[in-house]
């Protein structure tokens, strides 16, 4: 049989440092009706409920020695490593998950208080059936869950599973039939971090076996009606990558420091032109910046003279927010940007930046400025594309 297991990332301005997945996988079973009691000791888990039956294929003999001739849970709780993969780019991370519980339902086809001589409640029949000690007690390494509901025939438990081990219980009395209509299991998740990943949807699966010597082994005699256990995951990655420039920033007008008074009153040539162009960028995972020209120079922009076609290139340089780096980790200043993206193939987010505020940087140096104004031009122009690019 198989199961689904969805979790979820997306962005929270509220909380730009959380970077954890939210299981969104419906529970069943143990966890459905008191959520509560999923968690514990703040580490919360989830339930499923599967239509395993186990049954004995033979009468449990009254004290007997072999835990496999009797009733006994063991399960995988140690954790276990799935690679998920991203069909479109081929990425891959890794989750893990471990049992963090099971429980189920035993039933008896004879009563309780019958199989132990009568004279006596329901509840003490059934302590006294398993030498004292009733099943919402689990025994060693399993702990008590907080589950216990029984009647003549029946008992519903479950048990929490932190270490690896055969959880068994000893009959104190024969017990001709024993029947097991449900596996709740408990599991807990591990999920990689969202923002050293993509957007987009991974899948992978894990498959556990079921029956005796498997993964799931509740012993010889009781044996399941089916022999494993699979696992679906998929991660859903939707990350932000906004930039908003504000009104009129598109249009760039580059000028000197002092502007062009000096230049038109005494003569006097500007030693630059430059604009720093501020706006606001939101990301919570990586991304690649890079340049389009409509007039190229090199691996850069250029601006142009309609009148005379002279031309001279134009720096463009980035600087990001607080909480982008680059790939060594190191903060973004003034970083040159480039036709090819050579310098700026990867930023990382190392928390959801929401808003941060940036700036471009547009500049014609000392020689280029002194070309354009011996050469007798009179308005220079030319497009420049700034990309900011979620595809790394």
């Amino acid at each position: 049989m198989s199961r689904d297991i969805t979790a979820v990332f997306r962005p929270d301005p509220s909380s730009p440092n959380n970077n954890t997945f939210t299981n969104i996988t419906p529970n069943s079973g143990y966890c459905q009706p008191i959520p509560a009691n999923c968690n514990e000791s703040g580490r919360r888990f989830s339930s499923f409920r599967l239509p395993i039956i186990f049954r004995s294929t033979a009468a449990i003999q009254a004290g007997h020695v072999d835990p496999r001739q009797g009733a006994m849970y063991q399960v995988p709780a140690s954790w276990r490593a799935v690679q998920v993969a991203n069909a479109r780019t081929g990425e891959t991370a890794t989750l893990e998950i471990r049992w963090a519980g099971m429980g189920s339902q035993y039933n008896l086809y004879t009563s309780a208080v019958e199989l132990v001589g009568g004279g006596v409640t329901p509840h003490v029949a059934h302590q006294r059936l398993w030498g004292g000690s009733e099943w919402i007690n689990a025994p060693a390494p399993c702990r008590d869950g907080r589950l216990g509901h029984f009647n003549n025939t029946i008992y519903t438990f479950f048990w929490h599973t932190s270490a690896e081990g055969t959880c068994a219980k000893r009959a104190s009395y024969q017990i001709p039939d024993l029947y097991f209509p449900f596996l709740d299991f408990g599991y807990e998740l591990r999920t990689p971090d969202p923002l050293m990943m993509s957007s987009g949807q991974y899948t992978g699966s894990l498959t556990y076996t079921v029956g005796p010597g498997q993964d799931v082994d509740m012993g010889d005699v009781l044996l399941p009606n089916d022999s494993a256990i699979t696992l679906h995951f998929n991660l859903d990655v939707d990350h932000t990558l906004k930039v908003d420039v504000p009104p009129g920033g598109n249009r760039v007008e580059l000028a000197p420091q002092e502007g062009w008074q000096a230049w038109l009153n005494s003569g006097q040539k500007p030693t630059r032109l430059f604009r720093d162009q501020r706006f606001h960028i939101s990301a919570s995972s990586r991304f690649k910046m890079a340049l389009e020209c409509q007039a190229i120079s090199g691996d850069t922009c250029a601006i142009f003279d309609a009148g005379t076609g002279h031309a001279v290139s134009v720096d463009v340089s980035v600087s990001l927010p607080n909480g982008i780096t680059d790939p060594a980790g190191q903060p973004v200043s003034r970083r040159r940007l480039l036709r090819d993206g050579s310098g700026t193939e990867l930023f990382q987010a190392g928390s959801f930046v929401d808003r941060g505020m940036g700036t471009l940087h547009f500049e014609v140096g000392r020689e280029r400025l002194a070309e354009m104004l011996d050469n007798g031009g009179n308005r220079y122009t030319g497009n420049v594309t700034v990309i900011w690019d979620s595809e790394v």
